[in-house]
């Protein structure tokens, strides 16, 4: 197989996933139901997330804008990356980090 097949087929470790992303837009889907939007600047290794250009989401609508955020990591239920159309057919990668 190509080396590019062989690396995406590998089994990644939701710090891997997250690493790969950084700088990318992200979805955070926080334990309470509220998600927040933005650019993923940092993590650490408690999963801890600082995020650019954030945006608070409760129940789908947006409540709150802030430009830089920090989501401590035992609060986040799922991280997924986001895609330029929000119905596109395409699945976004995601973490599940429960």
């Amino acid at each position: 197989l190509p080396e590019k097949i062989t690396m995406s087929l590998r089994k990644q470790t939701p710090s891997d996933f997250l690493k790969q992303i950084i700088g990318r837009p992200v979805v955070v889907k926080l334990n309470s139901g509220v998600d927040y939007r933005g650019v993923l600047a940092c993590l650490d290794g408690y999963m801890n997330i600082a995020l650019e250009q954030t945006e608070e989401y409760v129940n789908g609508q947006l409540k709150n804008k802030y430009g830089d955020a920090f989501i401590r990591g035992n609060n986040v239920s799922q991280e997924e990356t986001q895609t330029n159309s929000e119905n596109s057919d395409t699945p976004s990668p995601q973490c599940s980090c429960t």
